[in-house]
């Protein structure tokens, strides 16, 4: 298990590094420039780091939502109501991220 989980990380974090590089726009001689790579790398870095964030928020405020209704069954209501907030919540963090990013590829 441990083993799966590393070659997915890798494979991930490969993913993340490379794709600024690939989808790097290019300059008007032709030739992608250094700031121009910078930009798409921190785009792509900021994407996957936010959505990293994001799903690991998520995943404990389901797991704390589930553990509360398997507690108290009466107030499943209740929970799944802030969960729903608190789920749009942390999604808008990441949507944030998506349109910095944006902006940022638009300086490019």
């Amino acid at each position: 298990m441990k083993k799966t989980s590393s070659v997915v990380l890798l494979t991930a974090l490969i993913l993340v590094v490379m794709a600024p590089v690939a989808f790097a726009a290019a300059d008007e001689g032709g030739a992608t420039g250094l700031k121009g790579f910078g930009i798409a790398l921190a785009t792509g870095l900021a994407i996957g780091i936010a959505a990293l964030g994001g799903a690991i928020g998520q995943g404990n405020a389901v797991k704390g939502a589930m553990e509360g209704i398997a507690r108290n069954p009466g107030a499943s209501g209740k929970i799944m109501t802030t969960l729903i907030i608190g789920l749009a919540l942390i999604e808008s963090l990441v949507i944030y991220a998506l349109v910095i990013s944006f902006i940022l590829q638009g300086k490019l």
